[in-house]
């Protein structure tokens, strides 16, 4: 069994509501689980729910290296989509490339002004093949988002799902002039309204899983009492894939 919770979900004991549960597959390691719902749900809901990815569209994922981005790679190629992965690092997008995507950006850790961020936004052209992006799934924000956007291809849709490098601001003009939509992807919500649909996303992600073409990276491990470590990690936007914490009782051994 495997749940998602908005928070407390460090501790040895937690009470779930039962529409936040999901019967997990008996070839799925619980480290992956720990990996999967809250992370595969989101990215599912955003290429699909949100952004309504076609097979053969090109989808730029940004921040390609972390939980979020590897599983937009993932699930981009299991839709049919060509998938560039923008990453900070080129460790991070070695990983992104191991893991399917067919071509990739290193960007640069701060974009210093209009040079860097022209630079950026050709740079997503000329790995989208020339007409830019379809999709785009954001969960960096800051001073990307409007090069990243100003790369898109007409009719595109940009799916914002989190900030980690701030929030940015992003002229509405160019909005207009690519016939473009700005699109929120707020999972949390999603699932609170529309818990029926949400278990039907996660039937459809186990079964990619049992399929094969789906399969989390967990690429670090933290017992309960190094906690605050592990969020350490993550702030530092450091990570490859995800981080598990390891909750050891007297009863069971769990995963976060």
């Amino acid at each position: 069994m495997s749940a998602s919770l908005p928070f407390g979900a460090m501790a040895e004991v937690v009470v779930v509501p039962a529409d936040r549960c999901t019967v997990i597959p008996d070839a799925m390691p619980f480290d992956q689980a720990a990996a999967f719902q809250v992370t595969y749900g989101t990215v599912y809901y955003a290429l699909v729910g949100r952004g309504g990815l076609q097979q053969g569209e090109t989808l730029l994922v940004l921040g390609a290296g972390g939980g979020i981005g590897l599983a937009a790679v993932e699930l981009g190629k299991a839709l049919g989509a060509r998938v560039v992965a923008a990453a900070s690092s080129q460790d991070k997008l070695d990983v992104a490339l191991a893991m399917g995507a067919d071509a990739g950006v290193v960007y640069p850790g701060s974009l210093a002004g209009a040079a860097d961020s022209k630079a950026f936004t050709e740079a997503i052209r000329s790995a989208c093949g020339g007409d830019g992006p379809d999709v785009v799934i954001d969960p960096i924000g800051g001073a990307y988002a409007e090069p990243a956007f100003r790369s898109v291809a007409w009719q595109a849709r940009y799916l914002v799902v989190g900030f980690a490098a701030g929030i940015p601001s992003i002229p509405l003009n160019l909005v207009l002039l690519k016939g473009a939509q700005i699109i929120g992807v707020f999972w949390g919500a999603y699932m609170a309204r529309s818990p029926h649909r949400g278990a039907e996303d996660m039937k459809a992600l186990l079964d990619l899983f049992a399929e094969g073409r789906v399969n989390p990276l967990v690429s670090e491990y933290y017992s309960l009492e190094r906690g605050g470590e592990a969020i350490a990690r993550l702030a530092s936007r450091s990570v490859h894939g995800k981080i598990v914490v390891e909750v050891v009782s007297s009863d069971h051994r769990m995963t976060d």
